[in-house]
């Protein structure tokens, strides 16, 4: 085998998570599945709430009545979409449609208060960071002990 050869079957091994052993980490998937999952699920009851909407009407959010309640349902379908492993891929898309406006709007820390410019910049950050991490799903998938991984997507 040359070394570009070998150097190239290393790297699959490494890149192909699928190509693993089963083993007990297989169960670390759905548990980072659920952590991240958590946040869009425990938020997403807030949004049917007239304070929400007013809160994002007064951070310039346009047809807050309509677009808030709407984020909610964005985040309900695409957390519980990750949580289950269920066309996780798709319920990712969809907490990147809901954390793009959010991130945006409601965490503009270059447009904050002084007082406030520091903390909306960390919520800034974490919904980077989830941003990140609904979009490595979008590519990789739910992954194993998944619905998914069961129906064979």
């Amino acid at each position: 085998m040359s070394t570009a050869a070998h150097a190239h079957e290393h790297h699959d091994d490494w890149v192909d998570a699928g190509a693993r052993p089963a083993s007990a980490t297989r169960f670390l998937v759905p548990l980072g599945r659920a952590f991240f999952a958590v946040i869009f699920l425990k938020s997403a009851p807030n949004h049917f709430t007239p304070g929400y909407a007013a809160a994002a009407a007064q951070h310039g959010v346009p047809m807050a009545s309509v677009l808030v309640p709407l984020s909610g349902v964005l985040a309900l379908v695409g957390g519980l979409s990750v949580l289950l492993g269920y066309r996780a891929r798709i319920g990712a898309w969809l907490l990147v449609l809901f954390l793009v406006p959010v991130t945006l709007m409601m965490h503009n820390f270059w447009a904050a208060p002084p007082q406030m410019a520091q903390m909306q910049q960390g919520m800034f950050l974490k919904n980077l960071a989830m941003l990140g991490g609904a979009l490595m799903m979008t590519y990789f998938g739910a992954g194993p002990v998944s619905l998914d991984s069961r129906a064979g997507r």
